[in-house]
């Protein structure tokens, strides 16, 4: 199975453009590159590739991933689908840029597809374009595309804020377990987590990478970098487990050795981003990596 990291910082990209944050203003300099908004590309042939979300970055993030160029035909697209972990903005807008792939499935859980259809109305307006086949997940039951086994892994239950008055109950938020039958190679990914589920070692003991949310490094950050008062609270409302902490997913992870373990979608105020920074070493001394837009891997 190829991987390819499309995009990895949290909603609006780093640097965001309306931010003057002491990690922004220094965005492109070097050990610290501007990133695109977070979203993966899997593939079982390298022929036929899956989106794991679509970010509003879609369309650059395509053209700079050879893997994902066009053709042989001159409205031939190797994309074959998306699977939306939710239905946030920052990972479904990209619907729109791809409105004119014809043929091409969306899959998501019953929540995240009914907010696609009411409350954020992508479904019939894209019917009106190419035409996409809308796939309901049921969460823990595997299913098959092109080649890959994919299963959702239910996380929470956290509706996007315009979704917020919702009368649909269920799982909001899942991670994707993608598994390559041939390999036996499994990737989990799981951007979005504001608290350790229920299970989720179980999941982690059967996965060989790990995308994993990584959004904060610490329950404060929010506050020191907008000089805005957003506590820990606050924070892991938008869903987000921090990364530090006696409770941060950097402590889940130490027993995980074997496990290839990676943080993305990170946000514009985490100093994880800069290669030279003291939180950048903790993580990378615990074994967990920090890789940038553009890194392909092989499971």
């Amino acid at each position: 199975m190829r991987v390819v990291l499309l995009g990895t910082a949290a909603g609006g990209g780093f640097p965001q453009w309306n931010c003057a944050c002491r990690m922004c203003v220094r965005a492109g300099k070097p050990g610290l590159p501007a990133r695109s908004q977070d979203c993966v590309a899997v593939s079982a042939d390298g022929r036929r590739w899956w989106l794991l979300n679509a970010s509003p970055d879609i369309r650059s993030q395509v053209l700079a991933a050879a893997p994902l160029a066009p053709g042989p035909g001159p409205r031939e697209t190797p994309l074959r689908g998306v699977l939306l972990t939710d239905a946030e903005l920052d990972h479904a807008l990209g619907l729109v840029s791809l409105r004119e792939g014809v043929g091409s499935r969306v899959y998501g859980t019953e929540p995240v597809l009914s907010a696609l259809r009411s409350e954020l109305p992508l479904q019939g307006l894209l019917d009106r374009y190419g035409g996409a086949r809308w796939v309901g997940v049921e969460p823990g039951v595997e299913f098959e595309v092109d080649g890959l086994q994919v299963a959702a892994i239910p996380v929470g239950r956290k509706r996007p804020k315009y979704a917020a008055s919702s009368t649909v109950d269920g799982w909001w938020v899942v991670a994707f377990r993608v598994t390559d039958p041939v390999t036996g190679g499994t990737l989990l990914y799981a951007p979005c987590l504001a608290e350790w589920p229920d299970r989720f070692d179980e999941v982690l003991d059967t996965a060989d990478c790990l995308l994993l949310d990584g959004t904060f490094y610490g329950p404060e950050e929010m506050s020191g970098a907008t000089g805005r008062q957003v506590g820990d609270g606050a924070q892991r409302a938008m869903g987000h487990v921090p990364i530090d902490g006696p409770d941060g997913s950097l402590a889940r992870l130490a027993r995980y050795t074997r496990l290839r373990r990676i943080y993305t979608h990170l946000n514009n105020t985490n100093p994880v981003l800069d290669a030279a920074s003291p939180e950048r070493a903790t993580v990378l001394a615990a074994g967990v990596e920090i890789l940038d837009d553009g890194t392909e891997l092989e499971l």
